[in-house]
């Protein structure tokens, strides 16, 4: 029998042309860009611009991972889009970043666990190509969350901007017999979690079945706060545990962008060396789905992130969801 994995082919990124300082927030509502910073590490975001949708967003992140990949879109045979904030109820913006792309073959879903969707979104990918139900997948983060802010909100409209980032994935071949090395490139572990109970602590009060409105982020930051990094280490762990390797084996970390505090004391905790961590949250916000993407891109871009490293990704959302993928670049 000869077994799969998926190899990341390349990734790509698009962000709003409109930026949103700290400054201007401040001459909003009752805040300061030396507050947002000192809290979150946050100092500006991009928001999506009138009649700039999600899928928009999700369509250019997908070129630009489609041509650093060096491939066709009518190559792509699946696409998992994850998000929590679609351009309708239904159908799936999936299918919209499908028909945008020109491809009318295979299957396009979205997927919502909120801030950890992009490893959930990325661990589902991989599961249907290792079995070979497909060849190669999109598999895309994008946000509008700035639709769902309450502006009134300092504890919460800080923090979040809006973008999309996509990579490529294909299924390749191992040796026959062979399990995989770690040395391998590909996928080598993902691990994904939920528990329900917390659910008060971050969400949306609105949805079509409760209240038939679009409804506004909620959140108890220090509650979110003091479960992020035991949840965040927790599946970390068992990334390590499932491969064998260690934090020093690791280059590059590069976790959901939600608070510089959360990474730090994540990277702490994990023994991560601070160099090895990549952050793009002063320069995007808390992007959502799209936020892992989005630093992996730049990381990719300005030539840190090299064939052959060893990546690690994670991230927690509401729900609560948490998880991590270790991928050999």
């Amino acid at each position: 029998m000869i077994s799969k994995r998926s190899v990341v082919l390349g990734c790509g990124s698009y962000l709003p042309q409109k930026v949103l300082t700290n400054a201007e927030l401040a001459a909003r509502i009752d805040t300061s860009d030396e507050w947002i910073v000192q809290r979150t590490g946050i100092k500006q975001r991009h928001i999506a611009a009138e009649g700039e949708f999600t899928s928009h967003l999700a369509i250019n992140a997908a070129r630009a991972a489609l041509e650093h990949a060096g491939i066709d879109a009518q190559a792509i045979d699946l696409i998992v889009l994850a998000t929590s904030t679609p351009d309708n109820t239904f159908p799936a913006t999936a299918v919209a970043v499908q028909h945008g792309l020109g491809i009318n073959h295979g299957a396009a879903f979205d997927l919502q666990a909120v801030c950890s969707g992009f490893v959930f979104a990325l661990a589902t990918a991989d599961n249907f190509l290792r079995c070979g139900a497909y060849k190669r997948a999109l598999v895309i983060g994008a946000e509008t969350f700035s639709r769902i802010l309450d502006w009134s909100d300092r504890g919460t409209c800080v923090l979040f901007g809006d973008g999309a980032g996509a990579v490529v994935l294909e299924a390749q071949d191992l040796a026959e017999g062979q399990p995989g090395q770690t040395s391998d490139r590909g996928i080598l572990t993902t691990h994904l979690r939920s528990d329900g109970r917390h659910k008060a602590k971050l969400f949306v009060d609105g949805g079509p079945s409760s209240t038939q409105t679009v409804g506004y982020l909620r959140m108890e930051g220090r509650e979110v706060f003091k479960h992020a990094v035991g949840m965040i280490t927790d599946v970390i762990v068992d990334a390590f545990q499932a491969t064998g390797v260690t934090a020093d084996d690791i280059d590059w970390f590069v976790p959901h962008q939600a608070n510089k505090r959360i990474i730090d004391a994540s990277a702490h905790k994990l023994h991560i060396a601070p160099q090895k961590v990549v952050l793009t949250v002063d320069l995007h916000g808390n992007t959502s789905a799209a936020s892992i993407p989005l630093a992996l891109s730049v990381a990719v871009k300005d030539g840190r992130v090299k064939k052959g490293d060893l990546v690690l990704f994670e991230a927690m959302g509401g729900g609560f969801t948490w998880g991590s993928a270790l991928v050999r670049w």
